[in-house]
Parts: structure tokens; sequence; C-alpha cells
């Protein structure tokens, strides 16, 4: 009986020792598996992206006939488009890989590029007319002449005029309410950096200077 007992619990012994080289036989697959998995998946991280600039010049590459390209300026305030003449595909491309930051696109004909730039100024036609002024909901706005006509271009944010009358002098106040000229870039962030002190925080939506 003593062998018998010895003998079953020697077997016990020898099973508990294969378990683990078996369970890792069947785990190794799966590591090997998951490896390849994670290579894959850094070559796809590490794959180089190709931009929307590149992908219209790739575009421009079948274009055979000669293009009309116009340029489109999106200033802080205002914007202008400038024709740039006919072009042949290789000539747009070569003025897009020259200025990466530009963005373009081809119309359904094919025939047109629009080339888009922004440009962190105001456009001759707003150093020329642009004012900030509030209106009667206490809107900073920035007009296109004087803010009487109303003709408004962008409105920044909600201003808390009872505070802003409680704090501002009675000058300062008469300037906003009629209009402060903004004739170039340095007085537009210096306007808007300086009302942006009384915005009404629930209805924040300050823009951020230019530059």
């Amino acid at each position: 009986m003593m062998e018998f007992s010895l003998w079953k619990n020697l077997k016990r012994q020898l099973r508990r020792k294969r378990r683990p080289t078996w369970s890792l036989g069947a785990i190794i697959p799966f590591l090997l598996a998951g490896g390849l998995l994670l290579a894959e998946a850094e070559l796809v991280l590490a794959a180089p992206d190709i931009s929307a600039e590149e992908s219209m010049i790739h575009r421009l590459e079948n274009e055979k006939s000669p293009l009309t390209v116009e340029l489109h300026r999106v200033y802080v305030c205002g914007e202008e488009t400038k024709p740039l003449g006919r072009m042949m595909s290789k000539q747009v491309a070569k003025l897009l890989l020259g200025h990466p930051e530009w963005k373009a696109e081809l119309d359904a004909s094919k025939s047109l590029v629009r080339v888009e730039q922004r440009v962190e100024d105001l456009s001759e036609h707003c150093k020329a007319n642009a004012y900030m002024g509030v209106d009667k909901q206490g809107n900073l706005n920035l007009y296109d002449g004087i803010p009487k006509k109303e003709k408004v271009v962008r409105t920044f944010f909600q201003l808390d005029v009872r505070y802003m009358e409680s704090s501002l002098p009675q000058d300062k106040l008469d300037q906003i309410t009629n209009g402060i000229r903004i004739s170039d870039i340095e007085e537009y962030n210096s306007v808007l950096s300086t009302f942006s002190d009384y915005a009404i925080e629930q209805n924040q939506k300050v823009m951020q200077p230019a530059y």
C-alpha cells in the first residue's frame, strides 16, 4: 500500500511539472503573433503622412493643360483675391512647394487652382475702414465703417458693460461707444487685449491677438 501511495504521489508531481511546459508551449505562438501585430502597427504609425499639399501636387502631375491660378489672401480683417495668371501644372507644383504653408484646391472643372494664404495683418480695405465698437447687446464688434451703420465684420465677445462703466474713464467709454478707428494690426491687438478684461466669462469667446 505504501508503494502504491508513493507511486501515486510521484505521478501527481510529474503532472504538475509538465503543466507549465505545456502552458508555455501554448502561449508562445500567441506571443509571436502579438509581436508580429505590434511590429505591423509600428510600421503603420511610422509611415509618412501625405499632406493635402502633397496630394494636390500629385493630382497636378496628371494635368497637361494650362491652369488658371488665383491667390486668395485671408487677413485677420478682410480678404483679397489676386489672379496669378495661367500656369502649367509643373509651375503650380513649384509654387506650392515654395510655399508649404499655403493651401490649394482644384475646382470641379480642373481648370482653376485656388491658393489660400493666411496673413496676420489687416487688408488694405480694413486699414482704411475698420472700427471696433459696442452694439446694443454689449458685444464688442469689428465694423466695416463707423459702428452706427452696423456693418459687422466680426463679433469677438460680450462685455460686462456695468463693470466696464465703473472701471473706465468717460473718454474711453465714449471712444468704444462711438467706435475706435483701427488702422493697423498693432492697434487691433491693443484694443482687443484691453477690452478682453471686461468680457463676460460665461459667454466669453475672447479672440487671441493675431501674434
